[in-house]
This record gives structure tokens, C-alpha cells and sequence, in this order.
């Protein structure tokens, strides 16, 4: 019993680790910005594929969940606070779409399986960041009117960069999953 208690407690203890370990790196992603034609790309869809990938849909989903309650709580996570704000206001901000987004393209990347083969995994990944774009473009035609040019706004500026990421990530999903033993 003493022994069953030990491992439970370390799975915890280990669990907490990832997720935090998770949020930093997601915050760090979201702070960086790589210059990027036409917009500067930040790293965060890349981190959130790879968190799906790495520790699997549910670790992966409160690794997310924690970092976006980071940020509802006023703790400067996201890409652009505190420049432009922090807390509830940021959240519901135009990116607040995106954001929301992450939590199912965490959920499906952690759902990829070593079986498949390389165009599945990148045909896969393709379906788990459109998600994001999918909730960010709702939100920003449901706060900026759907008069105006949503997709040039939301979406095309950054489908280059989101090639770039997939791409890489395709190449090291096998050798990322192998990590989940390892949870």
C-alpha cells in the first residue's frame, strides 16, 4: 500500500512538474518574436502542437488550461501583455478566439499515434491548428463586425509562418511521442 501511495505521489509531483515547466515554456514562446514576412511570428502554436504531442491530450489540456488562467488572472503570459494589457480585458481582447483555440488543437495534436505515417501526422497537425484559427476567427468577426476582411486579417498573415511549424514539427512528431513513456 505504502509503495502504491509513493507512486502516486511521484505521478502527481510529476504531473505539476510538466505543467509548469509547460506554462513557462508556452509563456517564453509567446514572448519571443522571430522576424517573420508579413507578420513577426511567435512561437506559441508550435509549443502548443508540441505539448499535445509530448505529454498527450490530457496533460497537454491543463498545461493550456493553466497557462490561459495565467493569464485571465493577470500574471503577463500572453504575447503582447503587459504592453497591452493583462487579465480578464487582455483575454477578451481580439486574440481571446485564438487563445480559446489552443485548448483543442493541444486536445487533437495529443491524440497523434506513432503508427501513422508522416502525411497522416502532418495532415493531423494541419486539422489541430486550424482549430485555432477556426475559434480566432469567430471571435474576431463576432467583436469586430463580419463586414470587414476577417481572413485577411486573422488567418493569411500568418498561414506562411503555420506551414513553417507544421512542417517542422511532421519531421519530429515520432521521435516527440516517444516522450510519453517517459509520463
Amino acid at each position: 500500500m505504502d509503495l502504491l501511495k509513493t507512486y502516486s505521489i511521484q505521478k502527481i509531483f510529476k504531473t505539476f512538474v510538466l505543467i509548469f515547466l509547460g506554462t513557462m515554456t508556452l509563456t517564453i514562446s509567446a514572448k519571443l518574436k522571430i522576424p517573420f514576412y508579413p507578420v513577426p511570428m511567435t512561437m506559441q502554436t508550435f509549443v502548443v502542437l508540441f505539448l499535445g504531442l509530448a505529454f498527450g491530450y490530457k496533460i497537454g489540456l491543463a498545461t493550456v488550461g493553466v497557462y490561459l488562467l495565467e493569464g485571465i488572472i493577470g500574471i503577463p503570459v500572453f504575447s503582447n501583455s503587459p504592453e497591452k494589457g493583462v487579465g480578464l480585458v487582455y483575454f477578451t481582447g481580439p486574440t481571446m478566439g485564438y487563445l480559446i483555440g489552443f485548448l483543442s488543437a493541444v486536445f487533437f495534436a495529443g491524440y497523434l499515434d506513432l503508427k501513422n505515417n508522416i502525411f497522416i501526422i502532418f495532415s493531423k497537425l494541419i486539422f489541430s491548428v486550424s482549430t485555432v484559427y477556426f475559434f480566432g476567427v469567430l471571435w474576431l468577426g463576432t467583436l469586430i463586425g463580419w463586414n470587414k476582411p476577417i481572413l485577411e486579417l486573422g488567418v493569411t498573415p500568418f498561414l506562411l509562418a503555420e506551414l513553417f511549424k507544421i512542417c517542422l514539427l511532421t519531421v519530429l512528431a515520432k521521435k516527440i511521442i516517444k516522450f510519453r513513456k517517459f509520463i
